[in-house]
C-alpha cells in the first residue's frame, strides 16, 4: 500500500470553507482519477500552531505507477483548482509513504 500525504496549513479565515470544499469537491475530484482506492482528512492536533491549523490529507492506493501517473497526469490541474479558489492563503507539503506493516 502507498500512501500519498499531503499536509496543508491555512490561514484562518479559509478554514470553514476549505473544509467543505475538500469534503464536497477536492477529495472526489482526486479519487475520480481512478489513481487512488481512498482517502482520509486529519486535523494536526499537537503542536498547536497559533498561525493557523493544519490538516492532512492521505489518498491510498496499491502501486507507485498508479501514484506516478496521478502526479504527472492529473495533480497539476487540481493543485491550481486550490490555488484559483485560495489564493496563498495556503502552504501544501507533499510525500509518499509505503506501507511496511500494519495490524
Amino acid at each position: 500500500m502507498y500512501i500519498y500525504n499531503v499536509s496543508i496549513k491555512l490561514l484562518p479565515e479559509i478554514e470553514t470553507e476549505w473544509i467543505l470544499w475538500m469534503k464536497n469537491e477536492h477529495m472526489k475530484d482526486v479519487l475520480d482519477t481512478g489513481m487512488f482506492d481512498g482517502y482520509s482528512l486529519f486535523e494536526l492536533m499537537d503542536p498547536v500552531d497559533e498561525e493557523g491549523k493544519t490538516y492532512i490529507a492521505q489518498y491510498l492506493t496499491d502501486s507507485e505507477v498508479r501514484y506516478k501517473r496521478y502526479i504527472e497526469e492529473f495533480a497539476p490541474l487540481l493543485r491550481e483548482k486550490g490555488y484559483e479558489k485560495f489564493g496563498n492563503r495556503f502552504i501544501a507539503f507533499r510525500s509518499i509513504m509505503r506501507q511496511i506493516s500494519s495490524v
